[in-house]
């Protein structure tokens, strides 16, 4: 029980740093020319403190699905907890700012929301996957890569091309979904939304491992 407490509150801390990467992005998208590919590259400060800190982020915990015991299952359910946790409580706590006015990354958020509900599910899905994809280089270059400048380009570029091509990441939808204010008023389908994002980011998460995996022992 100890141990999956630590667990959760690493969790939480990592859904609270991506809510910070998203605040940045909200409120640059649509300040001005190109706002949105500044603010697609300074998301990247999310995952940057994930991982230099060693917090739990499911979209990246994930990914070593098939390298661990049937228990890691338990685990990652905690971690998607947390995160949801984290994410939501910083989404909640700035709404209570004034950078939530109902003209402020609120109104910005809601624009992106609405958006990802009007999109079916089987969308919502395939985008999971291809996030889950750019989600699985950055982080395992930055865990395996000896080179401190790739550990750091794999970071920034696997965010900020996961974010300008439009791929829906769960955690980080979970912040929109609570800064937009969305979440509260329509629960039921906000939750659907979420999980199947989710979903997407598992299979897209443990494609590219499982792939790897399979042509290496074609090749022994």
């Amino acid at each position: 029980m100890k141990k999956y407490s630590a667990v959760f509150i690493k969790a939480v801390l990592a859904g609270f740093c991506i809510g910070l990467g998203g605040t940045v992005y909200l409120r640059l998208k649509d300040a001005f020319p190109g706002g949105n590919v500044v603010g697609a590259v300074l998301f990247a400060i999310g995952l940057f403190l994930v991982c230099t800190r060693g917090y739990n982020l499911f979209t990246g915990k994930v990914c070593y699905l098939f390298d661990n015991p049937p228990v890691y299952i338990l685990q990652l359910v905690v971690i998607w907890l947390g995160n949801f946790g984290g994410a939501f409580l910083l989404g909640y706590v700035e709404r209570l700012t004034g950078i939530c006015d109902g003209i402020g990354i609120d109104a910005t958020a809601v624009t992106l929301v609405e958006s990802k509900m009007d999109s079916s599910l089987l969308s919502l899905f395939l985008l999971g996957c291809l996030c889950n994809v750019f989600i699985f280089v950055a982080v395992d270059r930055f865990q395996k890569s000896p080179s401190q400048l790739e550990k750091y380009l794999a970071l920034f570029l696997g965010v900020t091309i996961f974010i300008l091509c439009g791929t829906e990441h769960c955690v980080a939808d979970m912040y929109y979904w609570a800064v937009s204010g969305v979440f509260a008023e329509q629960v039921g389908r906000s939750l659907v939304c979420l999980l199947v994002i989710t979903g997407g980011n598992i299979v897209g998460g443990v494609f590219l491992p499982l792939a790897e995996k399979l042509y290496r022992k074609l090749e022994a």
